[in-house]
This record gives structure tokens, C-alpha cells and sequence, in this order.
């Protein structure tokens, strides 16, 4: 990473990985669009041929969806939450970071939360495209339907509300909905035998108090020259 906390312009193709501390961007196509709509500067945490895991540290700049009259998306009705005019603005993650964890080809990324003071919180299954890794960090769409999973193991489907509407309003045609579903219940497999990475001890995890906190680079929506799952 340069000394002023930008991304570093690595290259992170097939057999090439970041290296703990560097910082990339994790991004968000928009759902039915091909612009981003979501960007989160974080710093990697592990890359290798099994798994990577960033952290998305407290008071990171980001860029995420809002209506275009500037309104939050989720205080928007959810009847027309998906069709009324959006844009994207830029804003900082406030309370405590998340680590985020994804498995190369996986159609999810697991995320983790926790409490002022570290304590734990939950899991958070985040059902979306596998990643593709590019030059400047990696990209998905979200699928909109989600699992929360607590200490004690157990778990319950989130979003499913959003899920169905997004489908009503077009953003998700009957196969890709069936796929998603069908993704669900290979996590909730997962979660039930508690495999990886909920096994791996991920919520002792602490960041390295040496990394500073990544800055949103201006072309935070380039198009990547060269991509890679």
C-alpha cells in the first residue's frame, strides 16, 4: 500500500494474491445495470487459493445507493424501493468494521459483526455473484437474500421480503431467483455442520493496529481493465 492509505495498483490474477495490508476496493454492481453502486475500501487480511478476508475498518469513506432526491434506500417503501430513481453518494462506515470473508467461486461472502468492546456479534451470510478479482480488488452483485447466523449457531433467512419484491419489479428473472435459492440452502448446509469459515475462529480475529484506514480513490468506479474469478 502507498503511504497515503490509496489502493495499491496491484496485479491479482489467477495464482497472483494481495498481500496482508493492502488495501482494495469491494464493489457492488448496481442490481439490473452494469455501474457500480456500492465501493468499500478495505484492507486484505489473508488471499490465498482457498479464501479472502479483508476488514472494512470503522469510518471508512464509501459510496453507496440512495434515491435521487438523496432519501436512504431503505427508508423508501419497499413497493418502490427498486423503481424510483436512484444515484450513489459518498459516505463513511460508521460504528464498528466488518470482516468479510469469501471463498473463491462461492456464490457468498460471509461477513462478520461485532459489538462495541469486540464483543461478537453475528455471522452475516451475504448471498451474491461470486467475486471476480480485477487489478484494484473484486466485484459482485447482491442477491438481495441474506442468513443471520448467531454464537449459539443458530440461523434464520433475512431479506426475504426484498427478495420477492425484486423479483416483482424485474431484477431478478424465475432461473437466477432459483439459483439464489438454491445457493441458500448450500450455506445453510454449511452453517449446520458448521463448516468453514464459521469453524476457523474468525471472531477472536483482531486487525493489525499499524493499518490505517484505506481512502476511497477517485475512480472508485473504473472499469477494470483485465478480470479473473
Amino acid at each position: 500500500m502507498t503511504d497515503d492509505g490509496t489502493v495499491t495498483r496491484v496485479a491479482a490474477g489467477p495464482g497472483t494474491y494481495w498481500t496482508p495490508g493492502t488495501h482494495i476496493l469491494w464493489r457492488y454492481r448496481e442490481n439490473g445495470g452494469e455501474h457500480f453502486h456500492i465501493a468499500r475500501p478495505v484492507t486484505v487480511v489473508r488471499d490465498d487459493a482457498e479464501l479472502l478476508a479483508v476488514w472494512l475498518a470503522p469510518g471508512t469513506e464509501c459510496v453507496k445507493p440512495v434515491l435521487a432526491d438523496g432519501t436512504p434506500v431503505h427508508l423508501e417503501p419497499l413497493e418502490s424501493r427498486y423503481t424510483k430513481p436512484r444515484t450513489v453518494q459518498r459516505d463513511r462506515w460508521f460504528g464498528t468494521g466488518v470482516l468479510k470473508v469469501a471463498q473463491p467461486g462461492r456464490p457468498w461472502s460471509v461477513w462478520l459483526f461485532w459489538e462495541p468492546g469486540w464483543r461478537f456479534k453475528n455471522w452475516y451470510v451475504n448471498l451474491e455473484q461470486p467475486l471476480v478479482r480485477w487489478a484494484g480488488g473484486v466485484d459482485s452483485e447482491d442477491h438481495f437474500l441474506d442468513i443471520s447466523v448467531h454464537p449459539d449457531r443458530s440461523w434464520h433467512w433475512r431479506d426475504e421480503d426484498e427478495f420477492a419484491q425484486a423479483q416483482r419489479d424485474g431484477l431478478m428473472d424465475p432461473a437466477t431467483a432459483e439459483r439464489v435459492r438454491a445457493a441458500g440452502q448450500e450455506a445453510v448446509e454449511v452453517i449446520r455442520a458448521w463448516g468453514e469459515p464459521f469453524a476457523d475462529g474468525w471472531p477472536h480475529w483482531r486487525p493489525d493496529p499499524s493499518w490505517t484506514v484505506p481512502s476511497l480513490p477517485e475512480d472508485w468506479d473504473r472499469t477494470p481493465a483485465h478480470v479473473s474469478s
